[in-house]
């Protein structure tokens, strides 16, 4: 049902202002720049308030205090992505679960900043991987391994 809603909601949407104007950004806790849906301002402030289960004034709270940024039309309106959809619906996790909204601020741009981190660290390891694929090119393949080497002992008695 919900689904059936969405569907019919991005058909109405998209048949009103294709002038959108993405947001001008939120730092670490910006939005996702998809290229599809998820990122497109497509719900005015009613629909993506039903969707979110919130009323629009909330959503303009949220807006107020830096938690949401929805894209803008030519005329000011807010146009609300999927992107900012799921952001309500985390928001409403994290203020069900007690906390305030500098609360559910600091929360989401921690999220944003563990993620950097996630792909900077997987950035890293994929240039270390690249690094020793490199050194291990290098090797000379002439010298004989310790373990395959010819080992001359000399008899020792042993006095006793």
């Amino acid at each position: 049902m919900a689904s059936e809603i969405g569907d019919q909601t991005r058909r109405d949407a998209i048949g009103g202002d294709e002038n959108v104007t993405a947001g001008a950004g939120l730092g670490s806790i910006g939005r996702s720049g998809d290229g599809g849906f998820g990122g497109r301002g497509i719900y005015v402030i009613s629909v993506a308030a039903e969707l979110a289960g919130m009323h629009p004034q909330t959503l303009r709270v949220y807006e107020r205090r830096g938690l949401l940024e929805p894209n803008r039309t030519g005329g000011g309106s807010r146009r609300y992505s999927d992107h900012d959809l799921a952001r309500l619906r985390r928001i409403a996790e994290l203020t069900d679960a007690g906390l305030n909204i500098e609360g559910v601020r600091r929360v989401i741009e921690l999220e944003a900043e563990l993620a950097e981190l996630r792909a900077e660290l997987e950035r890293e390891r994929e240039l270390a991987r690249a690094r020793e694929k490199e050194i291990h090119r290098h090797y000379r393949r002439d010298l004989v391994p310790l373990s395959q080497a010819v080992v001359h002992v000399k008899s020792v008695q042993l006095r006793r």
